[in-house]
């Protein structure tokens, strides 16, 4: 799952896939503003055929927050 996450996040928010770790925080460490968490829900359920509600991604924080919620919905 964290793999195919940080494929969506690279092509997403065009950033180093190296920083893209479980720990690293959306905000923060790679850039991402509230159009970006947008843009990101979107690819997410795009890519992964899931859905997120937004009030669910704005409490998500890190790359690992959204992988354990995904993992969780599966």
């Amino acid at each position: 799952m964290f793999e195919k996450v940080k494929e969506i996040i690279v092509d997403t928010l065009s950033c180093e896939e190296e920083l893209v770790t479980l720990e690293a925080t959306l905000a923060e460490d790679l850039g991402a503003d509230s159009l970006d968490a947008v843009e990101l829900n979107m690819a997410l359920e795009d890519g992964l055929g899931v859905s997120i509600p937004d009030e669910k991604m704005a409490e998500m924080k890190t790359v690992g927050d959204i992988v354990k919620y995904l993992e969780g919905q599966a």
